[in-house]
C-alpha cells in the first residue's frame, strides 16, 4: 500500500508511514489524555522501520512519560505526534489525527477503558471491544 503522510500542527515535524498498519485503537489513559488534552487519544500502531520523520529544525522532543515508555511531541507547536514502549519493540504508535489523510483502517477498540472519562458520551453499540489495563497487557 502506498505511504501516508502526516505532519503536527504548525507543519515542521512531518513523517511517512508505510502501510499496513498493525492496528488502529483509540486509548483511554490517563497519560493519553494528559499528553493529548483530550477525553482520549487514537493511535496507529505501525513497524517504527516503515516510519521516516523528517524533522530539519529539530523539533521532535521525547519525554519519558513513565518508566514503560515515552511521547514525542513538536516542541514548536505541541503537537502529541508518537508513542513507544520497550514493551512493544519495533513498534511505533503515531496519532491518528496527525495523518493528512485516512489510513488502512477505522478504529477496533477501546484501550485502558477502565480510566476513561465519565464527561464524554460514546456510542455504547458501536460494535467495538472496550479493554481494561490488565487486558492491554
Amino acid at each position: 500500500m502506498n505511504p501516508a503522510a502526516g505532519r503536527c500542527l504548525c507543519g515542521e515535524v512531518r513523517f511517512t508511514a508505510r502501510l499496513p498498519s498493525k492496528w488502529v485503537a483509540h486509548c483511554h489513559c490517563t497519560l493519553c489524555q494528559r499528553s493529548g488534552g483530550a477525553a482520549f487519544l487514537t493511535w496507529v500502531g505501525l513497524e517504527e522501520r516503515d516510519c521516516t520523520i523528517d524533522d530539519p529544525q529539530s523539533r521532535l522532543t521525547w519525554y519519558a512519560s513513565s518508566s514503560r515508555g515515552e511521547r514525542a511531541f513538536c516542541s514548536h507547536c505541541g503537537s502529541t505526534l508518537f508513542f513507544r514502549s520497550p514493551r512493544w519493540p519495533g513498534e511505533l504508535r503515531v496519532t491518528l489525527a496527525n495523518f493528512d489523510g485516512p489510513v488502512d483502517r477505522v478504529p477496533q477498540a477501546h484501550v485502558f477503558w477502565d480510566t476513561h472519562v465519565d464527561w464524554v458520551a460514546l456510542d455504547p453499540n458501536d460494535g467495538l471491544p472496550r479493554k481494561t489495563a490488565a487486558e492491554v497487557g
